[in-house]
């Protein structure tokens, strides 16, 4: 039978007093109690007891919204209030009879109270087999899910078991799901017992899914405590076994013993031993199983693998020490003696014991081009102190962390540089060396040069804080070496806590030397070669470092010899083989190549002896040709030295002219320094040849100049060249060429002063590889002759200048002079 819309008759009102609910919705057919609080409904309520004590129950579409029937859905249920309790705070609890649904018509009344007319509905009685059908199997699923939910009580069960009607069944069933209470509210909307019943089963489905789940999950936790539970009961049981037996009980209990042996013999003090007895304590109360554990650990482990005994004795004489320097590297005579001063420095403030006194000496820093031999120094002086050696690289350090290391509260974190160095050596008296100094940056995460303040000063390291650690430890017993190829980049405070001791480049007749004693035993062991299998001549030494390594080190010198040696080695495999092994040589038809007899050996009894064709043979043609050294042997060009990290460096100064409304250009990557130096220079050439060689300014006026300094893909920075830049303009101004194998350098100012420069000895290296006879420096840097070599002065004449007259009467004498000579 179709839903039907009964008339209202005498039985129910027509007119409705509406209670809002806001939680969910309530069905037809339940007796329930409802709590109403606000002071309107109150007074609602008490009029509805005094009649017929009839009310409409509707939801709230949106409880945030200002309570309206508009804002209430359309359908509701009619109840009968059975009982009213007053309560102590002027609401009133209500028992209700709920009856049947009720579709809003009409609002009467909006608000206090709110008041509706309304119609009704009836659920028809639906006897059909299906309806059955449906009843049976909405019980039957609810069993399932009453019986695996504590929830659902007995009378719950019995009362789903005795209703008969099908709407009603439906009804209740859908008050009891744990489902949205939209949902419910259009299971109330649902007129047809039917569509109703077969939603509800949906429901019903949904709800044992989620249950099943559920269950599952809780299966899953079950059984991990269980299993958690009987590790437990079996560890204590262990442990117990291993206790009676006379062993450590678990791992825990070894740790925290060794620990604790190791921390005893230490005998902490002050802050450094409460801290420690405090970590002890939490590493003790912790479970093992808590991450908190191997971090408490961790930070055990590092202090116990510190050095926390006093620095050993240390027992080395100036003989030994020297002679392992000389041993290890050639020349660097100046190198040497400042080492072994300063190892007398060290030796006279420890006690005849050994024991160091103070914090003994201040920080070395090897400054030089690459390739000089700076960490193989490092290493020679921790061989003569009899210390372990420990180097580390801050070139491109970013991160102060990495010297001071992080805080525990980061995850990973971990001690800097210096900490983890001192559990390596084991000893609290090392030698560090920290590379590449002048390459550090500052970024974000902080400034790693500052953080070198506090390592590097004698003054403050006695009590270094890592930030790891947190702990005060004493690393002023640490021999510090730094290497740096330049100081622009160091910030002044930490140049001012190191002593500079500067590793000059290598002229020719030092790298020959070098060569025969040390980079070719090294680079024959290197590629397999036994020493007397190749035998080198003088002269082939020399044409490698002339034509092929003119740097200030020896680097790219070693590396030719390993490109020799490795063609060599292929050489003797080859002709072990009895065969030529070459690529890219075509064949001849399809025929498969036979082997080719390999050419004989370099010389009857099987060794190479190699000379200049066999060096061009294996390296190409020089990349630095014999005889060809940078000149000025035209107008309009000089030769001046400069210094760059690399060492230094013979600088050409080219200068021409064209027609033109005058004007000077400058190329060449010239910094600002120089630029300015350049506008000086050409003041003082404008000046100079007007006075001397009578050049009117109207030359000037005519003529577009151009100064240009080769290798524009180099940087060139700096006043030396101020002096070598006038003569360049000189020269062109005048048509004449300078004194042959001449060089200069020195600052030069507008009144003509030459006034001193920096990197003598680096300059002369230079001028010595570049051939230069004469060198003309300001006359001021004569106290630097004294620091460089004799035999990197042998052969040169040195003119110290103190105006820029007695330069040009050098490089530009007067034309009867120059005839003369």
């Amino acid at each position: 039978m179709a839903d039907q819309i009964i008339p209202i008759d005498q039985i129910l009102p027509q007119r409705l007093p509406l209670v809002p609910l806001s939680g969910r919705p309530i069905f037809p057919g339940i007796f329930t109690p409802i709590l109403i609080g606000t002071p309107p409904e109150v007074k609602m309520i008490e009029a509805v007891v005094a009649g017929d004590a009839l009310i409409g129950l509707v939801l709230i579409k949106n409880e945030e919204e200002k309570q309206t029937i508009s804002g209430l859905y359309k359908t509701g249920t009619v109840a009968r209030i059975v009982k009213k309790i007053n309560l102590p705070d002027g609401g009133v609890n209500i028992f209700i009879s709920t009856i049947k649904r009720f579709k809003i018509k009409k609002a009467l009344s909006d608000s206090n109270p709110m008041i509706a007319a309304v119609e009704y509905y009836e659920d028809a009685n639906d006897t059909s087999s299906d309806a059955k059908a449906l009843i049976r199997a909405l019980i039957t699923e609810m069993k399932v899910i009453s019986e695996n939910n504590p929830l659902f009580s007995e009378d719950m069960r019995l009362n789903m078991i005795n209703i008969d009607h099908p709407g009603k069944i439906a009804d209740f069933i859908t008050s009891i799901l744990n489902i949205d209470k939209e949902k419910q509210q259009k299971i109330l909307e649902t007129l047809n017992v039917r569509k109703r019943m077969e939603q509800v089963l949906i429901y019903i489905k949904k709800e044992q899914d989620i249950m099943r789940i559920q269950q599952k999950i809780q299966r899953e936790i079950n059984e991990k405590i269980e299993k958690n539970q009987r590790e437990y009961f079996l560890k204590e049981e262990l442990k117990a076994i291993k206790t009676e037996l006379g062993q450590d009980a678990d791992a825990k209990t070894t740790d925290y013993k060794r620990l604790k042996e190791k921390f005893d013999s230490f005998n902490f003090e002050g802050e450094i031993k409460s801290i420690v007895d405090e970590e002890m304590e939490k590493f003790s109360m912790v479970d093992m199983h808590s991450p908190e554990f191997a971090i408490i650990r961790n930070y055990l482990d590092w202090i116990a693998a510190l050095p926390w005994g006093g620095p050993e004795p240390e027992h080395f004489d100036l003989k030994s020490a020297a002679a392992i320097l000389e041993k290890d590297h050639y020349g660097l005579k100046d190198v040497k003696n400042r080492i072994i001063e300063y190892l007398a420095v060290r030796k006279l403030r420890t006690g005849s014991a050994g024991a160091a006194k103070a914090p003994a000496g201040s920080i070395i820093c090897l400054l030089g081009p690459p390739g000089v031999g700076k960490t193989s120094v490092g290493r020679s002086i921790a061989r003569a102190l009899g210390k372990e050696f420990y180097r580390f690289s801050v070139g491109g350090m970013r991160d102060e962390a990495e010297i001071k290391g992080h805080r525990r509260t980061y995850i990973g974190a971990m001690p800097g540089k210096i900490i983890q160095g001192l559990k390596v050596v084991k000893t609290k008296s090392p030698v560090f060396m920290l590379d590449e100094i002048d390459k550090m940056s500052a970024s974000y995460s902080g400034d790693p040069a500052s953080a070198l303040l506090e390592v590097l000063d004698p003054e403050q390291n006695v009590s270094f804080r890592d930030h790891y650690l947190d702990l005060p430890f004493d690393i002023s017993h640490i021999f510090f070496i730094v290497t740096a190829n330049t100081l622009d980049t160091i910030p002044l405070p930490l140049i001012d806590r190191m002593e500079i001791i500067e590793l000059p480049g290598y002229i020719d007749t030092e790298k020959l030397e070098i060569a025969r004693h040390y980079l070719l035993p090294k680079s024959l062991e290197k590629n397999g070669l036994k020493k007397n299998q190749v035998k080198y001549t003088k002269d082939s030494l020399l044409f490698i470092a002339n034509g092929y390594a003119r740097e200030a080190g020896v680097r790219n010198f070693e590396k030719n010899m390993d490109k020799i040696h490795r063609k060599i080695a292929k050489r003797i495999v080859e002709i072990q083989e009895g065969v030529v092994v070459e690529f890219g040589v075509k064949k001849s038809g399809n025929k498969k190549a036979e082997p080719t007899a390999p050419p004989p050996p370099e010389n009857s009894d099987g060794n190479f002896i190699i000379d200049k064709a066999l060096i061009e043979k294996y390296l190409g043609k020089p990349l630095f040709p014999e005889g060809v050294y940078k000149k000025a042997d035209r107008p309009g060009m000089s030769l001046g030295l400069a210094w760059t990290s690399m060492g230094g460096d013979t600088l050409v100064i080219e200068a021409t002219s064209v027609p033109g409304k005058g004007g000077f250009t400058l190329t060449g990557q010239m910094g600002d320094v120089m630029k300015e130096s350049a506008e000086i220079a050409l003041t003082v050439a404008r000046k100079t040849t007007s006075e001397h060689f009578g050049i009117k300014a109207k030359w000037f006026e005519r003529n577009h100049i151009h100064l240009h300094i080769p290798e524009g893909a180099t940087p060139k920075d700096g006043p030396s060249a101020g002096i070598t830049m006038a003569i360049a303009l000189i020269s062109l101004v005048t048509e004449r060429v300078i004194t042959p194998c001449l060089t200069m350098t020195g600052e030069l100012s507008l009144t003509g002063q030459v006034l001193p420069i920096g990197g003598l000895k680096e300059k002369t290296v230079a001028a010595q590889r570049n051939k230069a006879r004469h060198i003309i420096i300001p006359k001021q840097n004569l106290r630097d002759l004294d620091e460089i070599p004799e035999n990197v002065k042998s052969g040169i004449t040195f003119h110290p200048v103190e105006t820029f007259a007695e330069v040009l009467a050098l490089a530009l004498p007067p034309l009867s002079q120059a005839d003369a000579t």
